[in-house]
C-alpha cells in the first residue's frame, strides 16, 4: 500500500516532464521463472485404447447339415487347420470310397496295353514276310490297322482312368466340405451350436487371433500426422499386476471422424505367450513430440511493450524498473 502514492507521485512527475511513454519492465526474477516453464519439454499424454485380438473369423459351413461331432469347446486353443466341426456325411463318404475304388480299377488300361504289343509284334511279322514274298502288302496294310486301333483304345483307357481320378478328387472335396477347419492359431471365442443341430448359413464358432494382439485407439484430429507406421508406443494395460508393453504403430486411418473430432489408429502388439487376454481397456502413452508445439517463448528479460515504445523511444523517454 505504500508503494502506491509513490507510484502515482512518479506518473505525475513523468507527464508534466512530458514523457513520450513510460516503459514497464517485467523484473528479472518473473522472467527467468516464465522462460524456463516455456522451454520445459511437453510431457507425455495418455489415451485410453483397447486391446483386441489380432483377426476375428466366424466359421460358417459352405453346404447345409447337421452337426455330427463337436472337436473344441469355448475357450479351447487351436492350430491352423485343426478340425473343429465335423458335420454328418454318409452319402459323401460312401460317393468318396465308390471314386477311390474304380480310379484304382486299371484292368481296362493293362488289357489295352497287352492288345497294343500283340498288335506290334503281328505288324512287324507282316512286314517282315512282304519283304520276304510269302504275303501280299494288303496284310501288312491289315496288320497296320490293327496297331493303330490297339493304340486307340490304350489311349481311350488311360482317358477313361484319369476322369475316375477326377472324380475321386471331386468326392474328396465334397466330403472335406463336411469337416470345418480353424483357418489361424488362436482361441475358440464363442460356440453357437451344439451336435445334432442343423446348420445353413449362420456361423458356428468364432475364432480369435490373440497372439498378436492389436490395440485400438482413437487420437484427436490436432495430431494428425505426429504419428507414423513404425513408430512405438507404450501401452498399459488395466490389469493388476501387469506391466506396461511397447507396440508398434501398424495403421492410421486417413479419414477423420467428424463426430469425434479424431481418427483412429492401430497397434501391433506380440502377444507369444498368451500373458494379456483380449478385450482390455488400457492407456496408450504417446511420446511428447507427438503432441501439438508449444508457442516459442519470448526472449528473457525484454520489456513488455517493446515492440510499440521502441517508435517513441527519444530524449525525453524513461523507463521505471522494479515497480
Amino acid at each position: 500500500m505504500g508503494a502506491a502514492p509513490g507510484f502515482r507521485r512518479l506518473g505525475r512527475i513523468a507527464l508534466a516532464a512530458g514523457l513520450g511513454s513510460v516503459l514497464l519492465a517485467v523484473p528479472p526474477a518473473i522472467a527467468a521463472s516464465n522462460s524456463a516453464r516455456a522451454a520445459a519439454p511437453p510431457a507425455s499424454k495418455a489415451l485410453g485404447c483397447l486391446i483386441e485380438p489380432g483377426r476375428v473369423a466366424e466359421i460358417g459351413s459352405q453346404v447345409v447339415g447337421v452337426v455330427e461331432t463337436m472337436k473344441v469347446e469355448r475357450g479351447s486353443m487351436v492350430k491352423a487347420g485343426q478340425p473343429l466341426i465335423i458335420l454328418r456325411a454318409d452319402v459323401e463318404r460312401a460317393n468318396a470310397d465308390v471314386a477311390q475304388t474304380r480310379a484304382r480299377v486299371d484292368a481296362d488300361v493293362l488289357a489295352a496295353q497287352a492288345s497294343l504289343d500283340m498288335a506290334q509284334a503281328k505288324k512287324l511279322r507282316a512286314e517282315s514276310l512282304v519283304l520276304q514274298g510269302f504275303v501280299s502288302e494288303q496284310v501288312a496294310e491289315q496288320a497296320r490297322g490293327e496297331l493303330e486301333v490297339a493304340r486307340q483304345k490304350l489311349n481311350q483307357g488311360q482317358s477313361q482312368q484319369r476322369i475316375w481320378l477326377k472324380e475321386q478328387q471331386l468326392a474328396n472335396a465334397q466330403l472335406a466340405q463336411r469337416t470345418l477347419r480353424s483357418p489361424y492359431d488362436g482361441v475358440i471365442a464363442e460356440r453357437y451350436v451344439n451336435a445334432g443341430e442343423r446348420v445353413e448359413d449362420r456361423p458356428l464358432l468364432r475364432v480369435a487371433v490373440i497372439d498378436p494382439l492389436r490395440v485400438e485407439l482413437l487420437v484427436p484430429s490436432a495430431q494428425y500426422g505426429s504419428l507414423a507406421i513404425g513408430d512405438r508406443v507404450s501401452v498399459q494395460p488395466e490389469l493388476p499386476g501387469t506391466e506396461a508393453v511397447t507396440a508398434t504403430v501398424s495403421h492410421v486411418d486417413r479419414v477423420l471422424d467428424a463426430a469425434s473430432n479424431s481418427f483412429r489408429v492401430w497397434l501391433h502388439l506380440p502377444n507369444p505367450d498368451y500373458k494379456l487376454p483380449a478385450g482390455l481397456r488400457c492407456k496408450a502413452n504417446l511420446p511428447g513430440n507427438a503432441l501439438a508445439p508449444a508457442p516459442a517463448p519470448a526472449p528473457a528479460g525484454k520489456p513488455l511493450g517493446a515492440a510499440k515504445a521502441g517508435a517513441a523511444t527519444g530524449p525525453g523517454t524513461r523507463t521505471l524498473a522494479g515497480v
